[in-house]
């Protein structure tokens, strides 16, 4: 998900102008928001996923979510309409049935597309008169708060603060493991001697044989996790300590807790 997102289970964070590797295929990441803050679209070969951004002969609505008209004309005509005519559209869904467009199409059929000013999309969208989705006060929290609670971690005794964190750097019994993607290291910067062991293998570094598991048993450090707010190391102390690193810990609140504590970062 997108760096704005308040989800609490995060595995990768992405902004605008990262790429996504999925086995042999590269995503190409587009801040979009306007449906809602956190709204992102993806470009691959001649392809866009718009998300809710762009539909197919319409947009996605404003008025909940965080959403902001404003936003959302700034990302259709000024990012996603800037791609060629003949791009593919894949909107995330079509109460018509309808699963793919071109921009080119959009451009000439969408009619939320024929406005001739951002006021005029705006007053547009605000005056809508959509009824709200069924059970959307109750759905969009369940969807944010979704997994493993960081105060579930504290409570087990597996969790430190970034001034602990600062007092545990540079002990030769621990290890600080940076679990974030390149990307979120380049633009945030690292913890000074921490090592890089990207979430999405987790499970092979704290299995037998693997990375940490080896660090752990071999030489008994102390395991420390963090990411970015907290997320990924939460749910990366509960698989280690499932994977036997007793000692498995992480920082609450992520790079972002240890920078509010004062601690170097090396960029």
């Amino acid at each position: 998900m997108g760096e704005q997102t308040h989800a609490d289970v995060v595995s990768m964070r992405v902004t605008e102008g990262d790429r996504i590797d999925i086995e042999g295929l590269s995503l190409d990441v587009l801040y979009t928001p306007g449906h809602t803050d956190d709204s992102y679209s993806f470009l691959l070969d001649g392809r866009v996923f718009t998300g809710d951004t762009l539909l197919i002969r319409g947009t996605g609505r404003t008025d909940f979510q965080n959403g902001d008209p404003r936003a959302q004309y700034d990302s259709i005509f000024n990012k996603l309409l800037k791609l060629p005519n003949e791009t593919l559209l894949y909107p995330a869904h079509d109460y018509k049935g309808d699963t793919v467009s071109t921009i080119g199409e959009e451009r000439l059929f969408n009619p939320r597309l024929k406005v001739k000013s951002v006021d005029e999309y705006v007053d547009l969208m605000n005056n809508l008169k959509l009824p709200n989705p069924k059970m959307m006060d109750v759905a969009v929290p369940a969807n944010i708060h979704v997994g493993l609670h960081q105060d579930e971690i504290r409570r087990k005794g597996w969790a430190v603060s970034g001034a602990e964190a600062l007092v545990l750097r540079g002990r030769s019994d621990v290890a600080i493991v940076d679990l974030r993607e390149k990307g979120e290291r380049d633009r945030h910067g690292i913890i000074p001697g921490s090592l890089h062991a990207p979430y999405p293998d987790l499970q092979e570094n704290i299995s037998a044989g693997g990375m940490l598991q080896e660090l752990a048993t071999a030489t008994s450090k102390r395991i420390l996790f963090y990411c970015a707010f907290g997320e990924r190391s939460a749910m990366a102390v509960q698989a280690a300590q499932d994977a036997g690193l007793r000692t498995a810990c992480h920082i609450e609140g992520g790079i972002d807790a240890w920078k509010k504590a004062n601690g170097p970062v090396l960029r």
